[in-house]
């Protein structure tokens, strides 16, 4: 069986290049047709997006759960800590600092405000852009933009698939 980390890879691999694909092609009907299907087709693109990387980030959290309870026999824990504990002990700091601004995004998109938006909040120099208290798009007049606290594009989705594969490479799951 292939690693967890690549199946997930070529899995929204698959889906992002269809999802730009379609973007392509809805930007070009625009050109010369400013109907409210787009528009909406835009956005529910971009919110697909959302989904590819709320989704991955879920499943991941499943797979790590069952990798760990049965290999290690541990019943109680949250995977995600234990997968940034065993990557600190590896001395992956790096790898478990970038895993961990994931896992708090990735919190931000499903639940929205909260103790994640808080911590990214004062965060330096985040590999994506957060949505700061008060504002209300990331980039005005933009009509495929959903309504989401952290901007999700391919890069985003990009790298939440990176770090599965790193985080899933590194700790040697299956």
């Amino acid at each position: 069986m292939h690693q967890f980390g690549e199946l997930v890879w070529r899995s929204i691999g698959f889906v992002m290049a269809k999802l730009d694909e379609l973007e392509d092609e809805t930007i070009k009907e625009l050109e010369t047709s400013g109907a409210t299907i787009h528009i909406k087709n835009l956005q529910a693109l971009n919110m697909q997006r959302v989904i590819n990387a709320v989704g991955a980030f879920a499943i991941f959290e499943a797979h790590l759960q069952d990798q760990f309870f049965w290999q290690h026999k541990i019943e109680t824990m949250y995977a995600f800590d234990e997968a940034r504990k065993k990557l600190k002990e590896k001395g992956r700091v790096e790898l478990e600092d970038r895993f961990g601004i994931l896992i708090e995004a990735i919190h931000i998109l499903k639940h929205g405000k909260g103790k994640s938006y808080e911590k990214l909040l004062k965060r330096q120099n985040l590999p994506f852009r957060i949505k700061q208290p008060g504002e209300n798009f990331f980039d005005e007049g933009d009509v495929s933009e959903v309504q989401t606290l952290i901007f999700v594009d391919r890069e985003f989705v990009s790298s939440c698939l990176q770090v599965i594969n790193d985080v899933s490479t590194e700790l040697d799951l299956w």
